[in-house]
């Protein structure tokens, strides 16, 4: 029997309350440590936990065999002794952990809203990270590895950001530590102030072709233990330091109607077994979303089922999403909002300079079909551009290899970043173009745009430092003049509590006022800089109508955001 498609394994974990109570699938794990190991065969089967209360736990092994038993569980099997029925007890305390790591915070979870929220802290979350290289996972220190187009990874430049206890394998027989690199990666990542970072788990046939999940590349019914181990040391590592996960579940050329795809794009056996396979291995991180794919082609009725299939398999219900093309979206999104699909949000492929508009759309959209989606802007276009490195990277000048100028990283900043914040987004993640220095395809260095991650640090930290709830705002930009979401200015607003106005060229702003009562207080962020906020030419207005903001302290030609929040005496 084949242990991956004829054993199912589930364990029915439950607290002493009577609630929560998780159904977790389980996997085949070798010998139990294969990480180290390298081992391919064994008798060792787990499942994860990721307890979200303290106090005791009790668990029940369900253990049965059967052909095609994990795919359906309605499929024949008999249960298997001594395995099924064996039951246990834990005692689990309260976190210990606090700062970045996100065991402090709890599950990061679907609240109905347009963004995450922390099931134990009760923060709201907003992103910023990074989207390339989608061949992330092509590293060479993980057991079978192999390329048949894209280059593996060393991440060499990242091996000095390793520190000692950070996590290691030992690369089976060698001895030899590896992991350095990619494990450093993530530090760096994380010591930039960013959160999130995605990758592709399965790309055979797409432009990498160098990362899948099997034995062999085209063998969809054996999984590499070993392997998977390893990803899934690279994955806790990342949640310690704060960083969320994006899982690209398969690249365009693996969706459908291809050689490589599973099931022609339907739920057929490899299919089901590949998000078992997902689920069971990584669910009990914290803070993850599930993206059918990469530009995803599948017919509506595929991505459904697929979803779905998610959902139910899924004991701890992270979000899901979809990506694809910017001129599918308008095809693509509309049949599955609401209750058209198990789906939760959007990873938007736009322009950059049309971030805003787009972003603002699907969360108006979603809202109407009366299930809000989580919206991030998660590939700039184009192809060949997207987010550049900073000028005088390896004698980076403002031009890409093609001779073309891309956008600048203060386009970037202004209207990307920005843009999708100031519409209702739940954040970014930056591509890399094809034409520029550390790819999409062949990036190892993500100091590439050291200056880019310190502005999304800087956003962050506003919103957390100035106690901004982003969460009760909404886009309101008919308020400063622009009714039709255009890149001139943006508002994003708390109505007669709190208007965020930002101006990515600069120059003045008048915000209506109209039926609104009370004095409110100006103040100015630099986006560029960050730091306190700073006084301008105007201190305090009165609210009753038009009232203009004045001018920010300084370089009035610049990206400039004004806080306009009513004054805490006047609220009295």
């Amino acid at each position: 029997p084949n242990p991956f498609t004829d054993y199912r394994m589930t364990v029915r974990f439950e607290h002493e309350s009577g609630t929560p109570a998780y159904d977790v699938p389980g996997y085949f794990a070798a010998l139990g440590n294969a990480a180290d190991s390298s081992a391919d065969r064994g008798t060792a089967w787990r499942a994860h936990l990721a307890p979200d209360k303290p106090g005791r736990w009790t668990y029940r092994v369900h253990f049965a065999r059967g052909t095609g038993a994990a795919l359906d569980p309605d499929a024949p099997a008999q249960a298997l002794a001594p395995y099924d029925g064996g039951t246990g007890a834990f005692e689990i305390g309260p976190t210990d952990k606090d700062g970045r790591d996100f065991r402090g915070k709890g599950r990061l979870q679907v609240v109905g809203a347009h963004y995450l929220r922390f099931a134990g802290s009760g923060e709201y979350f907003l992103k910023a990270g990074a989207d390339a290289p989608e061949t992330l996972l092509a590293y060479a220190d993980f057991d079978g590895t192999s390329t048949r187009k894209a280059p593996l990874k060393t991440w060499a430049a990242h091996i000095p950001d390793w520190r000692p206890g950070d996590p290691v394998w030992e690369g089976g027989e060698t001895g030899a530590e590896k992991g350095r690199g990619l494990v450093g990666a993530l530090n760096y990542l994380a010591a930039k102030g960013c959160n999130a970072f995605s990758f592709l788990t399965y790309n055979a046939g797409g432009d990498g072709d160098n990362v899948w999940p099997f034995v062999e590349r085209d063998d969809k019914l054996h999984y590499d233990c070993s392997k998977l181990d390893q990803w899934q040391r690279l994955f806790d590592h990342a949640q310690e330091r704060g960083l969320y996960l994006h899982f690209k579940m398969q690249e365009q050329e693996n969706d459908d109607r291809r050689p490589a795809s599973l099931d022609g794009g339907d739920l057929g056996p490899e299919r089901r077994l590949y998000c078992r396979e997902l689920v069971a291995r990584f669910a009990h991180e914290l803070a993850l979303n599930w993206n059918l794919g990469e530009e995803n082609t599948q017919t509506p009725e595929q991505q459904r089922a697929m979803a779905q299939y998610i959902r139910d398999l899924d004991p701890y219900d992270h979000p899901i999403v979809i990506h694809t093309f910017p001129n599918a979206q308008d095809k693509v999104y509309p049949p599955l909002l609401g209750d058209g699909s198990a789906l939760t949000g959007a990873s938007l492929q736009n322009a950059w300079n049309q971030v805003h508009r787009r972003t603002l759309q699907w969360v108006l959209e979603s809202a109407k079909a009366g299930k809000p989606w989580v919206v991030a802007n998660d590939e700039q276009g184009s192809a060949a551009h997207g987010v550049p490195p900073d000028l005088g990277y390896e004698g980076f000048a403002g031009q890409s290899r093609d001779g073309k100028t891309p956008p600048s990283p203060d386009d970037i900043r202004t209207l990307t970043l920005w843009g999708n914040l100031m519409a209702g987004g739940a954040g970014v993640e930056y591509y890399f173009g094809y034409q520029l220095p550390q790819n999409d395809l062949l990036c190892e260095d993500w100091r590439s745009r050291d200056r880019t991650w310190d502005w999304c640090r800087i956003a962050l930290d506003f919103f957390r430092d100035e106690k901004i709830p982003f969460w009760e705002m909404t886009n309101a930009d008919a308020l400063v003049g622009n009714p039709n979401a255009d890149n001139s200015r943006f508002c994003f607003a708390e109505a007669g509590e709190l208007y965020l106005v930002y101006l990515p060229s600069g120059g003045e702003a008048t915000l209506d006022l109209n039926g609104i009562e009370g004095t409110f207080a100006v103040r100015w962020f630099n986006p560029r800089a960050g730091g306190p906020m700073q006084e301008g030419t105007v201190g305090t207005l009165t609210a009753g109508g038009p009232v203009a903001l004045g001018l920010p302290p300084e370089d009035p030609e610049q990206d400039w955001l004004a806080v306009v929040r009513r004054l805490p005496a006047d609220r009295e």
